[in-house]
């Protein structure tokens, strides 16, 4: 069975949530490694910033043995905003500005989050974080009748699911593309996006004694996926939408159970 270990460090560079971690100036690249000698990926160009510094090492019994470390960062910081509650007052809605309404601790939400820090749109895309233990109700009411993160309000209209959207905030605006131009890597990607929920609800169930053996087969297919491309250490060889969409998770789950 796998075994995974994940860290996640971040550092706000103001905030009034003392939940949230902050995280130090760092680069604007990626270092990895996968059983092999260190590789930085550079992304030209741009600037890149993400609340997170995961750090992924992974034990497949006597399989590879694999080690992420994934950093994304601006030459700067940026300031977080509190979460906004049940008493708080909604930004001016539908005025033109996008934003990206989040948790900080949401998963799904991380995935819409580090889409738009990699593509360099801290400017263009304003950050709404909401408390979701005490969410406010013009959320639901004026903004994403669903109630969840994450949602993108952009040209007057309000979209949401995680996986969409980070797929909308590659294609729509500037910044490096997130997903490859190659066929094979293309056809890859979408069947690696597909099987998200399924290794999610795999690993969740490994969480009863019954669903020990599903979260071993759900590590397996991706120690596989990990190995199909030689020209990079990440799913696709380079860093891409694929990665933004497992790393939240796979954080979460060394955190709550693998240990």
């Amino acid at each position: 069975m796998a075994i995974l270990n994940v860290s996640l460090r971040g550092t706000a560079a103001s905030t009034s949530s003392s939940s949230l971690p902050s995280w130090p100036h760092l680069s604007n690249s990626v270092p990895f490694s996968l059983s092999k000698k260190p590789v930085i990926a550079k992304f030209p160009n741009t600037t890149i910033l993400s609340p997170l510094k995961l750090r992924l090492q992974a034990s497949f019994g006597k399989k590879t043995r694999a080690s992420l470390s994934a950093i994304m960062a601006t030459g700067g910081q940026e300031v977080l905003p509190p979460a906004l509650t049940s008493t708080s007052d909604p930004p001016p809605l539908f005025d033109g500005k996008t934003r990206l309404y989040i948790s900080y601790q949401c998963p799904y939400a991380q995935r819409a989050w580090i889409s738009r820090n990699c593509k360099g749109l801290e400017e263009k895309i304003q950050l709404v974080p909401i408390d979701l233990q005490d969410r406010p109700a013009w959320y639901k009411e004026k903004v994403y009748p669903p109630n969840k993160v994450p949602s993108l309000e952009h040209n007057n209209e309000v979209k949401g699911e995680s996986l969409d959207l980070i797929r909308y905030i590659d294609s729509h605006f500037e910044g490096p593309s997130l997903f490859p131009d190659d066929p094979a890597k293309r056809e890859f990607a979408e069947e690696l996006l597909s099987y998200t929920d399924s290794f999610n609800k795999s690993v969740f169930a490994s969480f009863k004694e019954d669903g020990t053996e599903a979260a071993g087969a759900a590590f397996d297919y991706i120690e596989t996926a990990l190995s199909k491309f030689e020209d990079g250490p990440f799913f696709l060889g380079t860093f891409s939408l694929v990665d933004i969409a497992y790393a939240p998770f796979l954080k979460d789950f060394s955190l709550s159970h693998w240990k």
